[in-house]
């Protein structure tokens, strides 16, 4: 089904997004961060305190494994709104927006046509698709994941329950994207390294998170706090998901 593949799609992309981000009260100190005193549970603690106190974050990053590569570029704030695509080279692009109300995906033409099977299905597909967004995600249950994405607090709580880790220590002092930057690595239940970098300068925010193995990758957390400002697109480029498969079903 188109529904089920647009869906896992959407997963995989959580899988990053959601796994560096943390969770917690905002309690987060302004102050250096002393990471000669403090242990590798603390400085966790408080980087997952700053990031459950910011208002929105723009995550940019890659992530591939043994099928696939993906890259995401994706604003999200706590109010429901997000603004960004989702990238995958060989299948497509789809653009992801949300304005607090509904979500809306775009995907263009080459991901369309992959998505819905390919020749001529995939050409029809995209054909009533016309560049148009589907709206309906929130309420079909295939789809739903994808609201996730564009609700940072939504987030957070995948990541308490999806990114356990262990074996947690400190690293090394460094700079990320000209922040200066503490590293933290722990192992995932697959045993690949996650590295996190965190801001020992102003709020102790993760700036940065590695992963390695076959589902490797990198994600930057810039414009933290940022407003966003998201427009719904107008009417009649807008399709409901569900009118959208009847179509594709028929075609």
């Amino acid at each position: 089904m188109l529904s089920k593949r647009l869906a896992g799609t959407a997963a995989v992309c959580l899988l990053l997004a959601a796994g560096a981000t943390a969770c917690g009260d905002d309690k987060a100190s302004a102050t250096k961060l002393d990471t000669a005193k403090l242990s590798a549970e603390e400085i966790q603690k408080k980087s997952k305190e700053a990031l459950a106190g910011a208002t929105s974050v723009k995550i940019v990053g890659t992530i591939s494994s043994a099928d696939q590569n993906m890259a995401l570029d994706l604003a999200v704030d706590t109010q429901g709104q997000c603004k960004g695509t989702v990238t995958m080279p060989g299948v497509g692009k789809f653009e992801l927006l949300g304005d607090g109300k509904q979500v809306y995906l775009k995907p263009d033409s080459e991901f369309i046509s992959n998505v819905a099977g390919g020749g001529a299905d995939g050409a029809q597909a995209a054909e009533l698709l016309k560049g148009r967004y589907i709206s309906g995600v929130k309420d079909d249950p295939e789809m739903s994941e994808l609201t996730t994405a564009c609700n940072l607090k939504d987030l957070t709580k995948s990541f308490l329950e999806d990114g356990k880790s262990t074996g947690l220590t400190k690293g090394s002092a460094g700079t990320v994207n000209g922040t200066k930057t503490f590293s933290l690595k722990s192992k995932n239940s697959g045993g690949d390294e996650i590295v996190v970098h965190v801001a020992t300068e102003g709020a102790p925010y993760p700036v940065r998170i590695e992963k390695t193995g076959q589902g490797g990758g990198q994600a930057d957390f810039t414009d933290i706090n940022k407003p966003l400002s998201v427009q719904s697109p107008p009417a009649d480029q807008v399709i409901d998901f569900s009118k959208f498969k009847s179509q594709v079903k028929s075609a």
